[in-house]
Formats: C-alpha cells, structure tokens, sequence
C-alpha cells in the first residue's frame, strides 16, 4: 500500500486525510449502575472524544495550508452520526459511519480491526488522525493497532506538526523525558495531544449543510466490509471486561490546634510520619 499511496501523493499533491472519531458519554455526568457496574448512559449526554477533537482541527489545518481531502470515520451505534455531522460541519468532505449490530462488545484489538478494514476500504490514504486515548476507556490502543493493521508506521503522543512534504512529514511529540522530533515516511498514523492545538467550532452554514439530507455521509455494516461475523465484535474480540467498578475512597481529617507555631511544628510531623516530606 505504501508505494501506491506515495505514487498518488506525488501525482495530485493534496492529501487524503482520514481522522478516526468516538462518541463517547460526558465523563463528568458520567455513574456507574452500584448492581451491575455497567456505566448509567440514559440521560448523559454524549460528546465527540475530546482528543478526536484534536486531532480533527490538525486535519483542518492540514487541509487549509496544503490542500486535499478529509474523511471522518467512526464506528458505533446509529446516533454515533451526530459526531460525523459535527466534524463535516467543521472540515470533513465525507464521513462514514460503521454502524452494525456485528460490531457490538468489540474490545480495542476487534475495534481496531473494524475500523482498519474501513480505512483499507477507503483507498489511498497519506494521513490517518486520531486522539491519543478515549475518556471512556483511556486504553490508548486504537491507534496504534489500527496503524499495525494496515502495515503502517504510527507516532504516538504528537504535540506538533512541522513539516509536511509530498513524502514524508515532521511532527513533535511528547515523551516521558521530554520532547522530541521525529520525520516519518507517508502513510504514517499519528495518534495526538490536545497540546497540538486548540479546536475550533462547526460553522453555523456549515453545520446547517451537514444536516441536510444531501449531506456526504455514509453507513456502512459488516457486509459492506466483507467481514465475517465471527472477526468483530464481542465475537472477534481477545479480552472482555468481567467487572466495572468505582474505587472507594475514605478520607480522614485531623485538626491540629494551637499557636502558629505549635501547629506548623504538629503539621510538619504529622508529613512526616507520613513519608510525604
């Protein structure tokens, strides 16, 4: 795949940008049910990944300076199209939504072979996009199975895009020690930051258009990706969760009285009892 998307690269110029989404539940309403551990989602209102966000604005961004054409994916249930809706409402030319009763209790590796398969669906891609990780599930797999999938190298962590040419791009990412630059070869999937930007609002005409019937969005199933039955889903699936639960948590609270002095002195040793100083 890497020869031919750099042969078209070289014969078009414009990139053909593709940025993974996820609806996911507003983690600050977010409960969880005491019985069966299972997240409350009736009445939580549902918003596009903040990190997607990200890295859907660097798409943009990437389409303003240098051209080409951005196609939004997501995978989820039918109200998941309301992300897409957003995201053509910003910046997409076309979206496509994987939306099947197959793909169900999918865990990272499943979820990533899906969305790999709409991607190799799609054609030539130079850039694949996505956020680092989900608030629902904080995993930080996606990406970079999608990337082993397609047989694609991946940057994870990216802060910054520097440079881009017809055959490779420059991005800088964060590592546990710093910062650091890195070029790579297109096609490459970068997995961002929100340090890389800050996104913008859909525009209202914009949005408006999106909404219309004639919007460029598509849904496809399993059939659709010539997938079996048994590859995705629950069914495809390596791990499954056996429990959710919420940590308890117990606070105690200690009140040292006195002088100021005597206070900073009972304060400084209850620390360090503690270990904390």
């Amino acid at each position: 795949m890497t020869a031919r998307v750099l042969r078209r690269a070289e014969e078009k110029g414009a990139m053909e940008i593709v940025v993974l989404v996820k609806q996911v539940p507003d983690t600050t309403e977010v409960r969880l049910d005491p019985r069966t551990g299972n997240l409350i989602r009736e009445g939580v209102e549902s918003i596009m990944n903040p990190d997607d966000r990200h890295a859907l604005e660097a798409a943009a961004r990437l389409k303003e300076s240098s051209g080409g054409r951005v196609t939004v994916l997501s995978m989820g249930p039918s109200q998941a199209i309301d992300v897409i809706t957003e995201a053509v409402g910003i910046c997409a030319d076309r979206g496509v939504l994987l939306c099947d009763k197959a793909f169900a209790g999918a865990d990272t590796w499943s979820t990533s072979t899906t969305l790999g398969k709409a991607v190799s669906k799609l054609g030539d891609i130079d850039l694949v996009l996505c956020g680092r990780q989900a608030i629902d599930g904080d995993t930080a797999q996606i990406g970079p199975q999608v990337a082993e999938y397609l047989g694609i190298a991946h940057i994870s962590c990216v802060t910054g895009i520097e440079a881009v040419k017809r055959r490779s791009i420059t991005v800088s990412r964060r590592t546990e020690d710093g910062f650091e630059r890195v070029k790579s070869a297109l096609p490459v999937l970068l997995t961002v930051m929100k340090e890389i930007n800050e996104p913008r609002y859909p525009a209202i005409a914009s949005l408006l258009a999106a909404c219309a019937e004639k919007a460029p969005i598509e849904v496809w199933n399993a059939a659709d990706l010539g997938v079996q039955v048994g590859d995705v889903g629950l069914e495809g699936s390596l791990t499954q969760v056996i429990r959710t639960f919420a940590p308890k948590s117990k606070r105690q609270t200690e009140m040292i009285e006195g002088d100021t002095s005597s206070v900073v002195e009972g304060l400084l040793s209850r620390l360090r009892e503690k270990k904390l100083i």
